[in-house]
């Protein structure tokens, strides 16, 4: 495309991380959001206004036939991602779809074929992969100062009700393997540089009303060697959030947040690890270079899938 061009975008779902792309993208010289959809016209009405978005509408379609939209971000509920995605790429829209890409293997294996047949840019928001700490990480293990023996993670939520990251009631269900656990998975695969050879799950009970596991435990290795621990919640009534134990033949890192310590709490500073200490601003600079320069993003669908193979067969464990 014309590099000088403003790319704009349409944006779909307003709710808390519809937000917080909104707050990154004006950061971002040479992009303007030029569309909002969301479910409920009202409320979207209020964010557009707020934020400078001259058209709002309740339906994809309807933003997806504005000729002068360039590109879409998705930030909609998870089962909604992977036939959005087809139907942006359908529409010769770029796409960036939040994490996860499906939760269905074959609608994601369906999103990776269109992307590559299409020639345009299909990113995944898997953030972990732009957040300063975990660059750190990364720098380190690409100069050959840092190799992976373990990672640890926990990943913890008090979600007994359905509610969102603004204590909003839901209007659809979180999963702790499609959604929480692909975070971990990509990353893991990612920093360890390797692919996931092994992989096993165990859950606690299912919740009565819910219909989902509450607690689950993964269990990973790579064709290196290295292994990951995950442990998940929405039982957790505590500290909130992902916590990252780097267990390395080198160091120790802790990732919390955007913050990095050692593994004697000591703290890193990775303020100066990239132009932003936001991982989704990160993540959207990422997605508009790699429009304007033609080029596959980091954390392209086709990059992220192997993610997906990973939880599709431990959903089929989980099942047997």
């Amino acid at each position: 495309m014309n590099v000088s061009k403003t790319i704009k975008v349409a944006l779909a779902g307003a709710g808390a991380f519809g937000i917080k792309h909104l707050d990154g993208i004006k950061n971002i010289d040479g992009v303007e959001v030029v569309s909002l959809i969301s479910r409920d016209l009202e409320a979207t009405k209020a964010v557009a206004e707020k934020y400078g978005i001259p058209h709002v509408t309740t339906e994809l379609d309807e933003a997806l036939a504005l000729p002068e939209v360039d590109a879409v971000i998705l930030c909609t509920p998870t089962q909604m991602h992977a036939s959005q995605t087809l139907a942006c790429l359908k529409a010769g829209k770029h796409v960036q779809v939040e994490i996860p890409l499906c939760d269905v293997l074959k609608d994601g294996e369906e999103v990776v074929a269109l992307a590559e047949k299409s020639g345009l840019v299909a990113m995944c928001g898997h953030t972990r992969r732009f957040n300063p700490s975990h660059q750190y990480v990364h720098k380190k293990i690409e100069g050959g100062e840092f190799n992976i023996q373990q990672m640890d993670v926990q990943t913890y939520f008090f979600r007994r009700t359905n509610m969102n990251a603004l204590g909003q009631p839901r209007s659809w269900t979180d999963h702790l393997l499609w959604h929480h656990a692909a975070h971990t998975v990509d990353l893991f695969a990612y920093q360890a540089g390797s692919p996931i050879v092994q992989a096993n799950a165990i859950q606690g009970p299912i919740h009565p009303t819910l219909g989902i596991a509450m607690d689950m435990s993964i269990q990973l290795k790579a064709a290196n060697g290295a292994i990951c621990t995950l442990s998940l919640s929405f039982n957790n009534d505590g500290p909130l959030g992902t916590f990252f134990r780097y267990i390395g033949d080198t160091a120790t890192y802790i990732a919390r947040y955007d913050d990095l310590v050692n593994g004697k709490e000591e703290k890193i500073d990775v303020s100066k690890v990239d132009v932003s200490m936001n991982g989704i601003e990160l993540q959207d600079r990422e997605f508009f270079a790699a429009i304007r320069e033609g080029r596959q993003p980091n954390s392209s669908v086709a990059s992220v899938l192997p993610c997906y193979k990973v939880l599709h067969q431990l959903e089929q464990q989980l099942n047997a």
